[in-house]
């Protein structure tokens, strides 16, 4: 299985097949059995909404969609993805897998075993600085985005953005970099659901 972003990154830093299976269940969690988030098997979280940014940088997201990535008290956590898609993730279960990863890293480093890789482990420092933040959904839907992740979807005020579901958490995205994505990514669902459905 190919590892890709932030994951991969994580995964060739600590090596091992622990640290292989650890991010797999990151991506990968509600289409395999995994012991590392409890995200419920039924939370498959699809649909595709478009909703327009307000002048306060506010967006509503679809209700059924808030309710699979909120709390009970409405927060989430905010991750930049790529260059114009944000996305949304329950807490917990989020704040699990960087813990799970971070831990590993920890003991990689008192080991001594991270040396020679000190401006990789910075080049990590820096991206889990910056990647996500938490985030309060107002009625349990509604998201104002925090700057420095306006910017990075790219989208100014009283524009759309698409929300799309993607199985486990909820995306955000620039229409422009949605519908690039689309043309690239859409000639393989065949095999794609095929290959993780089997």
């Amino acid at each position: 299985m190919r590892l890709t972003g932030e994951a991969g990154i994580v995964s060739a830093l600590l090596g091992g097949k622990i640290a292989q299976l650890i991010f797999e269940n990151w991506l990968y969690v509600g289409f395999m059995p995994n012991s590392i988030t409890g995200m419920a098997r039924d939370s498959f979280i699809t649909g595709e909404a478009r909703r327009t940014i307000d002048d306060r940088f506010r967006i509503t997201l679809p209700a059924e969609m808030s309710e699979l990535v909120a709390d009970s008290d409405g927060n989430c956590i905010l991750a930049k993805e790529r260059a114009g898609c944000l996305s949304l993730w329950k807490a917990s279960d989020w704040q699990k897998r960087i813990d799970d990863g971070v831990s590993i890293l920890k003991l990689r480093i008192q080991a001594g075993k991270m040396e020679s890789r000190w401006s990789e482990v910075q080049r990590l420092g820096r991206l889990l600085s910056t990647r996500s933040k938490t985030v309060t959904l107002a009625n349990r839907s509604r998201l104002l985005i925090p700057e420095g992740f306006r910017e990075f979807l790219d989208v100014p005020v009283n524009q759309d953005v698409m929300i799309v579901g993607a199985a486990i958490c909820v995306e955000i995205w620039n229409p422009a970099a949605w519908l690039e994505t689309l043309r690239q990514d859409m000639p393989e669902f065949g095999p794609l659901f095929t290959d993780l459905s089997a």
